[in-house]
C-alpha cells in the first residue's frame, strides 16, 4: 500500500516467473529431440536419463523464479539472500537427486550430466537473447511486429 494518501501503488511486474516460464516454454519443444539424442547414443536407459535430467533443469528454473518472487515480495535483503543462498540450496537438490539415482540401472551419468550442464547453460544463454533492458519493458522483450 502506498503511504501517500490519494495515491495507488501498482503491482511490480513478475519478471523472474516471466523469465523462467519463458525458459520452459523454449526448452519444451527441445526436450524430444535431446532424449532422442540420449537414446540414440545410449538406448532406453540415456532417454530415461536425458529425460530426467531436463525434469531436473526446468524445475531448478520454476524453483528460482518462485523463490525469488517470493522473497521480492519481502524485501531487497531478503532478496540478496534467496538469491544467494537458493543459488546454494537448488544446486544441492540437484547434486542429491542426481546422486540419489546414480546407481539405479536405467541411469546413464554421461548423458545425465551433459544434459543438465547444456540444457542449463544453454536456456540461460537463449534468455539473454529475450531480455529487455529497458525500463519502459522491464524482464522480457515485448514482442515486435514484424512475422
Amino acid at each position: 500500500m502506498s503511504t501517500v494518501p490519494g495515491t495507488a501503488t501498482t503491482a511490480a511486474p513478475q519478471v523472474e516467473w516471466d523469465m523462467a516460464t519463458d525458459m520452459v516454454r523454449r526448452g519444451l519443444p527441445v526436450a524430444p529431440v535431446v532424449v532422442l539424442l540420449g537414446a540414440l547414443g545410449w538406448g532406453v536407459d540415456g532417454a530415461l536419463s536425458t529425460a530426467y535430467a531436463l525434469v531436473l533443469v526446468l524445475g531448478n528454473l520454476l524453483a528460482s523464479a518462485a523463490l525469488m518472487r517470493w522473497a521480492g515480495k519481502k524485501s531487497l535483503g531478503v532478496l540478496a539472500g534467496a538469491a544467494a543462498g537458493g543459488y546454494a540450496v537448488r544446486m544441492a537438490v540437484v547434486t542429491l537427486a542426481v546422486w540419489a539415482v546414480k546407481g539405479m540401472s536405467w541411469v546413464e551419468l554421461l548423458p545425465l550430466g551433459l544434459t543438465i550442464v547444456v540444457t542449463q547453460l544453454g536456456l540461460l544463454w537463449w534468455e539473454t537473447r529475450q531480455i529487455s533492458l529497458s525500463l519502459a519493458y522491464p524482464g522480457l522483450k515485448p514482442p515486435s511486429g514484424r512475422s
